[in-house]
């Protein structure tokens, strides 16, 4: 493990992987005290043991006894990114989390958050009385967007430039402990956002280290990690190291890998392989397990095969196909990547296997696009109405509240928490909250923010939306991202957070997903233009996704009992649609964007028959 490690008794053992360098030593920017020359060791890494080296003690590298430089892998920047790095004890914190023993996968409903914007504090701390009210929810692993340290007190996270060190703003190392310590005690899981295709333009020393970065692959961000070429051993150890860090100082759950389309390995052992491997081994060793979810735009299903199989091997993933059936189909947007979709028989697709476009040609693209997914099992599927991304990355960060209609939004809400997929939600989606999440930086460099500006312009380009968005490097961008909390007790905001709660019961209750369960059925009925679909034994679910009401006479065997109709008037909607319950050869009528949710109250007394005119079992 790289870095400073503490060993008790004042001393720290320190390491860092410097092959470009002649000479390496640690200084002391708070103390008169000589600096300590380290020792070469193989692979090109530099280390000692050195003696009065209390936990908080500032150091920084002297390089060839020219340049003084922060730790690449510092645990603790509390003067940013520009500063010294601090000694850190992981050994000191207290857990008070011994009887957690995990979460199944399966067992995930996921809440993505961010940590400055979701409380007025900014910080982890102010997360902590939130947990009971998400647990209550029905919440049961949190999602944090990125918590290494990035410039500044603003930023998304995804421009860290130090993957070891807890952004200082939020409480660093110590509140970040106490925040995981208070989910596990709660019952509830933590995700972990982390970056392994980019550095941050800011406070990005690494070059003066050796190679971490690569110039044959750029990103949109800047140089990819430099993870095939020379030199690259030390860079992919350097990743290992950080995801073990995470799994044994920190006590996190599961990491969510941000974009690995743009990690680009040619290796003939993957870093995504090995890092499942060693991931799996680690959280063995602790006593409950360790998941890797990847955000992906491939649509490649060998990302969550088995390495048996050919695959990467991890745990689940990203699918952004069934957030653009639904968007494109509640708002009739057709610009940028929404122009693929937009088809009543895309949601059904996405609903029934995960990835819409599975081989076939698209149209936003130009090209074929995706692999068959089939044979995955929908709880490695992450889906969402909204989030970070999908919110965020609009001109003006408009959140699916002020996009659709009341109906629409509850809509939204029932096909993503009632799939067989892993549901994940966006921070006050669950009460309908109106205050954008805009893209907001808080960098030192004149230069850099225009540069940031021009490039935001650039991404808009595609939707034509002409008007700049708001600037990124204002404070007040920042402050209109904050959430209005108060507001789920309030009016429709109250409304909606106790409709998110009673899907969630209904999915505790009536969706089992398990590593074994067969993707769901799910098919358009002609001429009603309704979804018809089953994510789980006995639960039929009928999605109305059109401006206007339709009746239907399902086929069915047995009594069936309404379990939650989205247009009831305890959801303020128009009024409910009967009969409930449900017997063979019964037609109902379903209000337009409105879905309702039955279950079977007993066996079928007949033989189904052929699929073609199938009974829901």
């Amino acid at each position: 493990m790289i870095g400073a490690i503490y060993k008790g008794q004042n001393q720290c053992q320190f390491w860092v992987w410097a092959p470009h360098r002649q000479r390496v030593g640690v200084e002391w920017p708070a103390s008169d005290r000589p600096a300590v020359a380290l020792q070469p060791s193989p692979g090109g890494y530099w280390t000692g043991l050195v003696d009065q080296v209390p936990p908080g003690t500032l150091y920084q590298f002297c390089l060839d006894q020219q340049l003084g430089r922060p730790d690449p892998a510092s645990r603790y920047q509390p003067l940013g990114v520009h500063g010294p790095s601090q000694v850190v004890d992981p050994g000191h914190y207290g857990w008070g989390d011994g009887g957690w023993s995990g979460l199944p996968l399966h067992r995930y409903v996921l809440y993505e958050l961010h940590v400055g914007t979701f409380t007025a504090a900014g910080n982890f701390d102010a997360i902590l009385p939130r947990l009971p009210v998400l647990k209550a929810l029905g919440i049961t692993a949190l999602e944090l967007m990125p918590v290494a340290q990035f410039p500044g007190q603003r930023n998304w996270g995804y421009d860290g430039v130090y993957p070891f060190a807890v952004q200082a703003s939020y409480g660093g190392p110590e509140g970040l402990r106490r925040l995981v310590d208070g989910c596990h005690q709660q019952g509830l899981a933590v995700v972990l956002d982390v970056v392994y295709n980019h550095l941050g333009p800011e406070g990005n020393y690494t070059a003066d280290f050796g190679p971490y970065l690569s110039d044959r692959y750029p990103t949109p961000w800047g140089n990819a990690l430099n993870l095939d070429g020379p030199g690259s051993d030390g860079v992919r150890q350097y990743i290992l190291d950080n995801a073990l860090m995470w799994v044994e100082e920190y006590h996190i759950d599961a990491l969510r890998l941000d974009a690995i389309h743009a990690l680009y390995d040619r290796s003939a052992i993957p870093l995504l392989a090995e890092l499942q491997t060693q991931i799996q081994e680690r959280a063995a060793r602790r006593g409950y397990p360790c998941h890797l979810i990847a955000e992906s735009d491939l649509n490649d299903a060998r990302i969550i095969t088995p390495a048996a199989q050919g695959g990467y091997g991890l745990d689940a993933q990203w699918s952004d196909d069934l957030h653009h059936s639904l968007h494109s189909l509640l708002t009739g947007e057709a610009e940028g990547y929404y122009q693929d979709f937009g088809d009543l028989d895309q949601l059904a697709k996405a609903l029934r296997q995960g990835f819409v476009y599975d081989g076939c040609y698209s149209p936003y693209r130009d090209r074929r696009h995706g692999n068959d997914p089939r044979g995955r099992s929908p709880h490695q599927f992450v889906v969402y109405s909204q989030n970070h991304d999908q919110v965020g990355n609009r001109r003006l960060g408009d959140r699916l509240s002020t996009l659709v209609s009341w109906e629409g939004l509850k809509l939204a809400a029932a096909t993503v928490i009632l799939s067989a997929n892993l549901p994940l939600l966006f921070m006050g989606e669950e009460y309908g909250e109106t205050a954008p999440f805009l893209y907001f930086v808080d960098h030192s460099d004149p230069d850099l923010l225009q540069a940031v500006r021009q490039g935001r312009q650039r991404e808009f380009a595609e939707f034509h939306w002409l008007d700049p968005p708001p600037d990124p490097a204002s404070p007040e961008t920042f402050n209109r991202c904050q959430l209005h909390w108060e507001t789920r007790h309030q009016g429709r905001g109250g409304v909606l957070w106790r409709f998110y709660q009673t899907l969630l019961k209904l999915r505790s209750q009536l969706i089992t997903p398990s590593p074994s369960q067969p993707y769901p059925r799910a098919q358009v009925t002609r001429p009603q233009g309704l979804i018809r679909w089953q994510p789980g034994p006995g639960v039929l679910i009928l999605i109305n996704v059109q401006p206007q009401g339709v009746s239907y006479r399902p086929v069915l065997d047995g009594q069936w009992q309404q379990q939650l109709n989205s247009a009831d008037a305890e959801w303020l909607g128009p009024g409910g649609c009967g009969p409930a319950p449900l017997a063979p050869d019964t037609e109902l009528s379903l209000w337009p964007e409105s879905v309702v949710v039955y279950r079977r109250l007993e066996e079928p007394t007949r033989e189904a028959p052929g699929p073609a005119d199938a009974p829901v079992p």
